[in-house]
């Protein structure tokens, strides 16, 4: 398996709606997606530490796949479209990291 995170840092100035991630991104991720192979998306949105310190990120998207391949056959189909919505919700620049569950 493998997990993609996709990260928007927590940077002074920056936007980030996310009642149009929530009710308009993610379910189209989810719409275009889960038919390609994925199998999960969670989102988490970052909050204060206990020490009342920022959070790195203001949302983590966590999106599995069976495989790299399923991934990449995703992207190509629907990658261009699914980029292209995220200045709709920020104007920060998406930080992705590929993971696999050991």
């Amino acid at each position: 398996m493998v997990v993609i995170a996709v990260m928007y840092a927590d940077a002074a100035g920056t936007r980030f709606d996310f009642d149009y991630y929530l009710s308009k991104h993610i379910p189209m991720v989810r719409e275009r997606w889960s038919p390609m192979g994925l199998s999960n998306l969670t989102v988490l949105r970052g909050i204060p530490g206990p020490d009342g310190t920022a959070p790195t990120y203001t949302a983590v998207a966590l999106l599995t796949f069976a495989s790299m391949d399923r991934f990449k056959a995703a992207g190509e189909a629907h990658g261009k479209e699914v980029f292209a919505d995220i200045p709709n919700f920020t104007d920060a620049k998406p930080i992705v990291q590929f993971n696999e569950t050991p």
